[in-house]
């Protein structure tokens, strides 16, 4: 695990939010790459990343609150922070890396400062992917008919472009030590260390004596939807692309193979991710996406016309 990438003139860069930046950069690249292709304005790509990148960090943001689990800690940090639990012992909380409170009687560390912007810091960790790309989506909208760019055209480059960029994404997590999956025995389960997200809930699952120590071997879910990011980028762009019969066909199969492969991959993770009805926040909204390809898929079809016939 390595929760940043590198450091420059002792600033640490997180390595999650690297890769994101990485992931975003790789896909505007290609998206100017494919405008020059078609004959296309490359500069409406190039102002669409860029307004992608913001909406989606913001929307992804956004959605970590809300639906992550953590959305009282984020107002009790404003309000009262003695109600919200740190999970450190009694030496690390009065430290001067995290200067708490010590609460004797429970056995718990609280922060001593209230802090009424913790819920936006997005660069301290915590953005969910389709908050980023409902977030985003609303950018391409309102930038492409502004600029009176071919919509459905867009979306079939994004259909391509936007799971290369995530799967750069999904190996910061890799790093970052978040996202990770059920403890497992399989030959390439992965331990983190000390601290790390997946030691913290194990130990608050009493699964280990102390989250100081290494976490048990868990599946490395990062690594399963990486590749299965740049498996449905692969197959928008080598397969459905070539034989797309309606501008819009290839975002179609995106959204349905990516939201098929999440909710596969949620089954074997164990991070927060909230939920409803046994399904996690991704998976629901994985559902309805599926359903939104449907959909579109109905509405852009070409029609068959029933063959003539002759008296």
């Amino acid at each position: 695990m390595r929760p940043e990438l590198f450091r420059y003139f002792d600033v640490g860069f997180p390595s999650y939010f690297v890769l994101l930046l990485s992931g975003f950069f790789f896909a505007t690249a290609l998206g100017v790459l494919w405008a020059k292709r078609i004959g296309l304005d490359p500069d409406v790509v190039v102002d669409l990343g860029l307004a992608m990148l913001l909406a989606g960090v913001a929307g992804s943001r956004i959605l970590h609150v809300l639906v992550d689990g953590y959305f009282w800690d984020y107002v009790h940090l404003c309000t009262d922070p003695s109600l919200v639990d740190w999970p450190f012992d009694r030496a690390e909380c009065v430290s001067s890396t995290y200067d708490g409170v010590w609460d004797a009687a429970r056995g718990v560390c609280h922060p001593k400062t209230r802090d009424c912007f913790a819920w936006a810091k997005f660069w301290a960790g915590g953005l969910t992917y389709y908050g980023g790309f409902l977030g985003a989506t609303g950018a391409a909208v309102y930038l492409l008919r502004r600029d009176r760019f071919p919509f459905w055209k867009a979306a079939d480059m994004a259909g391509f472009a936007v799971p290369m960029g995530l799967a750069f994404g999904r190996m910061g997590c890799l790093l970052a030590g978040c996202c990770f999956g059920a403890p497992s025995d399989v030959p390439w389960a992965m331990s983190f260390p000390p601290r790390s997200p997946a030691s913290e809930a194990q130990a608050k699952e009493h699964i280990l004596e102390s989250m100081r120590m290494w976490s048990h071997p868990v599946h490395p879910t990062q690594v399963y939807e990486s590749a299965a990011s740049l498996a449905v980028a692969a197959a928008c762009l080598f397969l459905v692309h070539p034989r797309k019969r309606y501008d819009g066909q290839v975002f179609v199969a995106f959204l349905a193979l990516y939201a098929i492969a999440r909710c596969l991959v949620e089954v074997l993770r164990r991070d927060a991710r909230g939920g409803l009805l046994g399904l996690s926040t991704s998976q629901l909204i994985g559902v309805g996406l599926v359903v939104v390809a449907f959909a579109i898929h109905k509405a852009r079809a070409p029609k068959a016309t029933p063959a003539s016939t002759s008296a």
